[in-house]
């Protein structure tokens, strides 16, 4: 019998599953084992579990789940996992990474990729699955019951050609803007429904010697995406979602005069007078999480803030004694066009599988269920867009109110620049930033983007 340390034998797994479906010789295979760093003592046993076709690899009741988060996050899914672990004796080994596409790249690269991934968008998912990096899950999930629990919608963007490849997990809300109720009331400010009520009580803070508004677009190397964020967010609400698909498939160019237009309402907020203190230069040097606690401070700093709904966690742990409905809530992102009015932009964190197995398939499987997901809601700082979780279930009336707006929404878009391929989205981020530097320079902006996404569609 083989025995070895449980990562060693995690690893001498992978290297059966790849010689029995890829078919290599015993010298690369050989070659292989000893590269990896295992025992070379341990390969005539594994080549017999190869040659004979054994049940090696399904002794070893280990998922690999490759992954992004961390703190709260890490801490959440490892309680979704805990009942399935418990129940089917299956260990998850989750692995942290901050460099997704690194990470994924190495252990690929090796041949060895993870059981699972959880990715950040569906241009990413598109790209795995064209690649044949994927399992599809339609092969194995209860699709009429997934049809049952998932708007079509969201199943179709976890898809690719037609095909399911992904759970759409821990979903952000990218429609809200982030306020003090006591803070409000105090001032006798209403709640904007439309833009122009939004603009004019915006001029009102600022007429009365106030900032109305928080905004920060700092992020390390990704600075700028939360000022896509605000483009994105209002592209939908004034144009639609055919509009809005045609831009992120480039179906129109970047200099398309819906595009400008855009720009310049957001530019009305940047460059609104006695809107942000210190704008512009302060905007693009502040992070953007930071920048949420402006308005629960005391007196304020400011009093609106957009960010996704996400925003919560950096405010509660800032504040640790705010009460959610009193101290800091949420209202929708006020409607440019009436048709549009419940269109919302969101993010989410993709689950896929990237080698099958029957431990796999149980385990993405369980992820697909209400109850499993359940546990996250219960713990706060997720969404959920299986129709069978019970807004009962989430911890207070702002994170129900925020899962209740995506569950309601007549129309959902993932975020633009997320959707496009990643060139085109780093340029997005860097025009962004140059526009709120100079908005004069919006023509060449525009321009200096669509150059970028001439050379960039049309991979998959």
């Amino acid at each position: 019998m083989l025995i070895s340390h449980p990562y060693q034998r995690a690893a001498e797994t992978r290297w059966v599953n790849t010689y029995q479906s890829r078919q290599f010789d015993r010298r690369t295979f050989l070659k292989g084992v000893a590269t990896a760093g295992l025992s070379l003592a341990s390969a005539p046993m594994l080549l017999t579990a190869c040659d004979t076709g054994s049940s090696y690899a399904t002794n070893v009741d280990t998922i690999d789940v490759l992954n992004v988060w961390s703190g709260e996050e890490q801490a959440s899914f490892k309680a979704v996992v805990a009942p399935f672990s418990k129940t089917t004796g299956i260990t998850i080994n989750v692995e942290a990474t901050r460099d997704l596409d690194a990470a994924l790249d190495l252990r690929l690269s090796e041949n060895n990729p993870p059981d699972i991934a959880v990715i950040p968008n569906p241009d990413k998912l598109r790209q795995m699955a064209s690649q044949n990096q994927l399992v599809r899950l339609d092969t194995f999930l209860d699709m009429d019951k997934m049809h049952r629990d998932y708007a079509s919608d969201w199943l179709s963007l976890a898809s690719y050609k037609n095909n399911l490849f992904a759970l759409v997990y821990k979903v952000a809300n990218k429609g809200t803007i982030w306020y003090s109720p006591r803070q409000f009331q105090l001032q006798g400010y209403p709640i904007p429904t439309t833009w122009e009520e939004l603009i004019s009580l915006s001029n009102t803070i600022a007429r009365h010697g106030k900032y109305p508004w928080a905004m920060g677009v700092k992020n390390a190397t990704v600075s700028g995406w939360p000022a896509a964020d605000w483009v994105a967010e209002m592209y939908l609400k004034q144009y639609g979602k055919t509009r809005y698909d045609q831009w992120v498939n480039h179906e129109i160019p970047w200099t398309d005069p819906s595009i400008k237009e855009v720009f310049q309402l957001f530019g009305a907020i940047v460059g609104g007078k006695h809107y942000l203190a210190g704008a512009p230069q302060s905007v693009l040097n502040t992070n953007y999480d930071l920048a949420c606690y402006e308005p629960f401070t005391s007196p304020p700093e400011a009093y609106m803030d957009y960010l996704g709904d996400f925003a919560t966690g950096f405010i509660t742990s800032h504040f640790p004694h705010a009460q959610p409905g009193n101290d800091f809530d949420f209202f929708p992102f006020p409607t440019l066009d009436t048709q549009y009015a419940s269109s919302v932009t969101v993010g989410a964190d993709l689950v896929v599988a990237m080698r099958d197995s029957t431990n796999v398939r149980q385990f993405m499987t369980y992820l697909s269920t209400a109850e499993a997901q359940t546990i996250w809601i219960k713990r706060g700082g997720a969404n959920s867009i299986n129709q069978e979780v019970n807004l009962a279930d989430y911890p207070n009336d702002v994170a129900r109110a925020s899962a209740s707006m995506l569950i309601n929404s007549t129309t959902f878009r993932f975020g633009a620049g997320d959707m496009m391929p990643f060139p085109v989205e780093q340029a997005f981020w860097q025009g962004m930033l140059a526009f709120i530097a100079d908005q004069k320079q919006l023509d060449s902006i525009l321009h200096t983007i669509e150059l970028v996404a001439q050379q960039s569609y049309g991979g998959y």
